[in-house]
């Protein structure tokens, strides 16, 4: 019965590393390898330690109140949902268009189209748009397991391989890190790792879904379970990737490519010089799943996270009649947007890729500050309330966040 339980607790925390794993670990880990070799694998952990309790706060409030972090906002006062909103609405577009230029390029790679990028990163978007609306919560929850198990297992395999042949980079070609040269990269990899904390809320929303979904309430002690396994599965996976770019491109005077199309070509040829080129399909067929779970859980996610937002803020269409219009409005809004960004806007994948996570790392300290408030509300339960520790280990990682956020503007706008 335990064991059937779990089971049906579990899935949250891996739509969860659905969303995580993706741009920041395919895309940034991977790039952080290649250009600097194993000399920021302290950021990523730093990071993965200093937002944990950020994220770990949304399974925590959402199994002991049944409540969804947004909830949690609006107790806080409508201040604190308009804070939200502005971040979500503001960030979503570059974050959708990110994801979808990755996916684009790698499907144009494996496909060998040399039909323009953006026009296959509107047409995935299109598809995924309407599987959302189709498949709801159930489809992607499955799809989402499947991927990471093959994603995952194709990565572990490689870096065997990679690290079977040595680590030789060539010292013409490596590049010490520069506090001032590459803080840019910095935040961008900092910003997604393990992934933005706005990802915090969709969480708890996945697990109210999922309670309704299998009408099973799990218990604290399930829900964070299901979120460690996402939350740390995802972080051992990004210092694989890391070590991947590591070992097979660092000092070898090769770069990564701003196109999408060229860096997805460069990273399936990461694995492929590991494993060998037998194994050429098994990683473009993961690469590209990997990305398209990873868009589709995003599609996913906005309009869930949107719908109870504008409620609040608009209390005259807080109707239960309205929740599936406000979803399927804010999914076309989201779509039509990103569209937008990708007929009239587009740059090279690298720029846009940066421009979200850097976005994402200067409104962490914001939202993980509510996260914090939230999970000292009065209707929490004392018994699940975080320890001392996590409460320590949170306000350290507001302090670090903030000093480099206000770093990275001095370095960018006043030096």
């Amino acid at each position: 019965m335990v064991k059937r339980n779990f089971l049906k607790a579990i899935g949250p925390g891996l739509l969860w590393a659905g969303a995580a794993i993706g741009v920041s670990h395919i895309v940034q880990s991977t790039r952080a390898g290649a250009g600097f070799g194993f000399a920021l694998i302290w950021v990523i952990i730093f990071a993965n330690v200093l937002k944990y309790p950020f994220f770990e706060f949304a399974p925590r409030y959402a199994a002991s109140t049944g409540e969804t972090l947004i909830d949690g906002y609006r107790r806080l006062g409508k201040w604190a949902v308009w804070i939200y909103a502005v971040i979500t609405v503001f960030t979503m577009f570059f974050l959708m268009s990110a994801v979808t230029v990755v996916t684009a390029g790698i499907f144009a790679n494996v496909f060998h189209s040399s039909f323009p990028i953006n026009y296959w990163a509107i047409i995935i978007l299109l598809v995924l748009a309407l599987i959302v609306v189709i498949g709801k919560y159930s489809f992607i929850d499955k799809f989402v397991k499947i991927i990471i198990v093959l994603l995952a297992i194709s990565t572990i395999i490689a870096v065997i391989f990679a690290f079977s042949s040595g680590y030789h980079p060539n010292p013409e070609f490596t590049h010490k890190f520069d506090w001032v040269i590459d803080i840019g990269f910095l935040l961008a990899l900092v910003g997604w790792m393990p992934t933005a904390i706005d990802v915090s809320v969709w969480h708890s929303v996945w697990t109210i879904a999922k309670k309704k979904d299998t009408g099973y309430a799990p218990t604290l002690k399930e829900s964070l379970l299901d979120f460690k396994i996402g939350y740390f599965g995802t972080a051992i996976l990004s210092l694989f990737f890391l070590s991947l770019g590591a070992l097979v491109m660092y000092g070898s005077g090769e770069t990564f490519s701003n196109s999408g199309v060229a860096f997805a070509g460069q990273l399936i040829s990461l694995f492929t010089k590991s494993i060998g080129p037998w194994a050429y399909y098994i990683i473009a067929i993961a690469a590209l799943a990997t990305m398209v779970s990873t868009t589709i859980t995003c599609l996913d996610a906005y309009p869930r996270v949107l719908e109870p937002t504008t409620k609040i803020i608009v209390p005259r269409l807080n109707k239960e009649n309205n929740t599936g219009k406000i979803q399927l409005a804010a999914l076309i809004i989201v779509t039509a947007g990103t569209v937008i960004i990708f007929l009239f806007f587009l740059g090279n994948m690298k720029q846009m890729v940066d421009i979200a996570t850097i976005i994402a790392f200067l409104t962490a300290p914001v939202l993980g500050w509510l996260n914090l408030k939230v999970i000292k509300l009065n209707n929490v339960p004392d018994e699940a309330k975080p320890s001392k520790f996590l409460i320590g280990l949170s306000w350290t990682g507001l302090f670090f966040l903030t000093v480099f956020g206000l770093y990275f503007l001095y370095i960018r706008f006043i030096l």
